[in-house]
């Protein structure tokens, strides 16, 4: 049952790190300017600001009015900054890395990083903390038609997993400690939707030439979130009592077969943007997928990522959840299906000079 049909999003200031992100875009802009499609809550006018590393294009983001740090989670002195003055705030932590240059960065980044953001968070009087997790802490699904829940145990995928998986631990042991600062987690799986960066525009590019690989038959399931539903599951995260000391599943209404979600970014090059989309004759046993995990294992054992070798070794996995309890405790409610997400996705790139 929700316990607040309308809960509110009070705080003097909301912290973002990840803010220039894919998903971090779209939860600044509901912060901000307002986002209809990110539920009742993003109907922006916060002060926010974000934790940017050096580097990055920022330009986006000032257009919204937020104030920028420049610093690495790494550097305490830059956590410090990004931390001043932020007495009663709330913090959405969304930085990470998924595709690092060696294994090493995931527990640096993603585990570290996350562990020195909360402490100094608490310390500095923050009133609650949004952090976010993913699937990979729980690994796969035993079958196809099983969907992972908040009880589900961990079986951590690769490095990245586990370094997300150490992450939640070290977090849910503040949570059990019932310490000044609130704290909730929110997992997201494979996402989608305007602001995509090049590897899901060359995702499309695959699908429109034919070839992108089916490996297996193609019926495994993915759960999949559309960024504006995601935005809306972390801002009312970010507002409800009933989110403290909590974890979430968000993703939309239910999983999609890899074959469908081929099917349906072929259809809408096709039949919303009249593109020429080739038939995908590039089939691939189920063993391949098996192979290429045993190979993105060895490769990190020893310390080395190699992007398509990870991502294959998914291709042929169910990796499938339930918001049955983001939908009863939090209200969430996924608005956007897979279609229209990657319709409007498509219209961004192609607004955006990135060639599909």
């Amino acid at each position: 049952m929700n316990n607040d049909p309308s809960p509110r999003l009070n705080a003097p200031l909301i912290l973002v790190t990840g803010g220039g992100g894919w998903l971090g875009k779209r939860v600044v802009a509901a912060l901000t300017a307002g986002l209809p499609e990110a539920g009742p809550l993003a109907v922006g006018g916060h002060r926010v600001r974000v934790l940017a590393p050096a580097g990055e294009v920022t330009s986006e983001l000032m257009a919204f009015g937020v104030d920028i740090v420049t610093g690495d989670l790494r550097d305490p002195d830059a956590v410090a900054d990004f931390l001043q003055d932020s007495q009663g705030a709330v913090l959405i932590h969304l930085a990470g890395i998924i595709h690092p240059r060696a294994v090493a960065e995931f527990e640096a980044i993603n585990t570290q990083g996350a562990i020195g953001l909360i402490a100094a968070a608490k310390k500095a009087g923050v009133r609650r903390a949004v952090v976010m997790s993913s699937n990979s802490p729980i690994g796969c699904n035993p079958r196809p038609d099983h969907r992972f829940d908040e009880e589900s145990p961990y079986n951590p995928y690769m490095g990245y997993g586990r370094s997300k998986m150490l992450m939640e631990k070290a977090l849910r042991a503040e949570m059990a400690a019932r310490t000044s600062l609130e704290i909730c987690i929110v997992r997201a799986p494979w996402f989608y939707g305007p602001g995509q960066p090049p590897r899901q525009t060359l995702f499309f590019q695959m699908i429109k030439e034919g070839k992108f690989p089916i490996v297996g038959s193609g019926e495994n399931r993915r759960s999949m979130g559309y960024t504006d539903n995601l935005a809306q599951g972390i801002l009312l995260a970010a507002a409800h009592d009933a989110a403290v000391g909590e974890i979430f599943w968000l993703a939309d209404e239910a999983p999609y077969t890899m074959l469908e979600v081929i099917e349906t970014v072929g259809a809408v090059l096709r039949e919303d943007f009249g593109m020429t989309v080739k038939p995908n004759r590039l089939r691939l046993p189920g063993v391949v997928g098996d192979i290429a995990t045993l190979v993105d294992a060895s490769l990190q054992s020893l310390g080395v990522y190699q992007q398509k070798i990870h991502v294959l070794s998914e291709m042929n996995k169910t990796i499938a959840c339930d918001i049955s309890k983001a939908k009863r405790l939090l209200g969430y409610r996924p608005e956007v299906a897979l279609r229209d997400g990657m319709r409007r996705s498509t219209e961004w790139c192609l607004r955006n000079g990135q060639v599909i």
